[in-house]
Formats: structure tokens, C-alpha cells, sequence
């Protein structure tokens, strides 16, 4: 199992290379920002790069992207302090192998090497709860897509804080058709039945 860690905080460089040779992998190359980052994956095909979100030259997500396109076999794991749904979407879409907190990465890169050994994906447990994504249900995305296209829209609207009754005006439908759309996306999306639990998921999935 060769490795690349890729940080541009010399400390924290030091400190995953150290941490994840302690558990008996070997990291073929570090380095502190993204082009040098993508060129050695590009070269030297690792089968795991660890990389730092924030990177002068490309970023972490930019790097993951590249990958993706060009179809690399080398597994990306994120390393990053951001909890925002938009950042979290968009790694996830370029099928990023592991996303974790570093305030967590202690206690979770072991973790995550090995889901990501295994083939599976892996994300920062107390991301999980922030994003309001359960394994077992799927990603938001997969849950959306059991939605209409009216109930979509609906939770467009719901995001931008419009009430059943601007809704209602808007799509010209009566106010009791868009409670009972509402009722069935909260079934669709397997959402707890709690006060503005709608606004709430879609704020976040909507937010950029």
C-alpha cells in the first residue's frame, strides 16, 4: 500500500507521514501543494493520496477532480477543517474515498485507511450529523431523486424561506396540495416529523 500526503503546514505534513507509517503503511511521497501533489499521483500512481483541502497552486478538490476525470486508480482521502454541505457535495460527486475533520483525524485516518483499503468510503462520523447523511439511507442526492419534479421545486422554495401559501401562488396549486407535497417529502427523505425539519435539510442542501 504506497501512500502520498500532500499538506502545505509543514507541522501537520510531519504528522500524518509519521502517524500513518506508525501504522505500517508506507508514504512514497509528501509534498506542500497541489500541482507538485497532482504530478506525483500522475507519475507515481500511489494507491492512496491523503491531501490537505487548502493547498497553494490547485486545492485538494481540484487535485480530486483531475483524478476522477482521468480516471486514475489512486484513492483520494481529504483532509479538511470544512464543514459546508456545498464542499462535502461537490468531493462526493468526484467520488472522493474519504473525507475527514482534522480535528478528528486523529482518531479517524486509521479508520479511514482502512474502509478505503477495503473499497468503501469513509466520512468524519461528526460530519455525518452536519450534513444530515445516514449510510444506510444514502447520499441526499440518491434521496432526492426520489422526489417529483413538483415536490423538487417545492423544496426549492422551501430553501428560500417562501410559506405554503407563497408556494401555493407560485406553482398555482392550493395551499392543502403543497402540505400534503410537504408531508410526502418528509416520507420521501426519511426525515424526523419535527418543526421545520424541511427548511432545515433544505437550507443545507440548497446553500450555493
Amino acid at each position: 500500500m504506497r501512500i502520498l500526503i500532500a499538506d502545505d503546514h509543514p507541522f501537520t505534513l510531519m504528522g500524518t507521514k509519521g502517524f500513518v507509517e506508525s501504522l505500517g503503511y508506507k508514504v512514497e511521497d509528501i509534498c506542500s501543494n497541489g500541482i507538485t501533489a497532482y504530478n506525483l499521483i500522475n507519475t507515481h500512481q500511489p494507491n492512496i493520496a491523503i491531501l490537505d483541502i487548502n493547498m497553494p497552486g490547485m486545492d485538494g478538490l481540484e487535485v480530486l477532480e483531475k483524478v476522477h476525470r482521468q480516471k486514475l486508480k489512486t484513492k483520494v482521502i481529504l483532509l479538511t477543517m470544512h464543514k459546508e454541505m456545498t464542499i462535502f457535495k461537490k468531493a462526493n460527486q468526484l467520488e472522493v474515498s474519504g473525507y475527514i475533520l482534522k480535528e478528528n483525524a486523529q482518531e479517524e485516518l486509521q479508520l479511514c485507511l482502512e474502509a478505503v483499503k477495503k473499497g468503501n468510503q469513509y466520512v468524519s462520523k461528526n460530519l455525518e450529523n452536519d450534513l444530515l447523511i445516514d449510510n444506510s439511507q444514502g447520499s441526499s442526492d440518491e434521496l432526492l431523486n426520489k422526489l417529483s419534479f413538483t415536490e423538487k421545486k417545492i423544496l426549492e422554495l422551501i430553501a428560500q424561506q417562501k410559506t405554503s401559501k407563497q408556494i401555493a401562488e407560485m406553482l398555482f396549486i392550493s395551499e392543502k396540495t403543497v402540505e400534503g407535497h410537504r408531508t410526502n417529502i418528509i416520507q420521501k427523505l426519511e426525515l424526523p416529523k419535527e418543526k421545520n425539519v424541511l427548511l432545515v435539510w433544505a437550507s443545507k442542501y440548497f446553500k450555493g
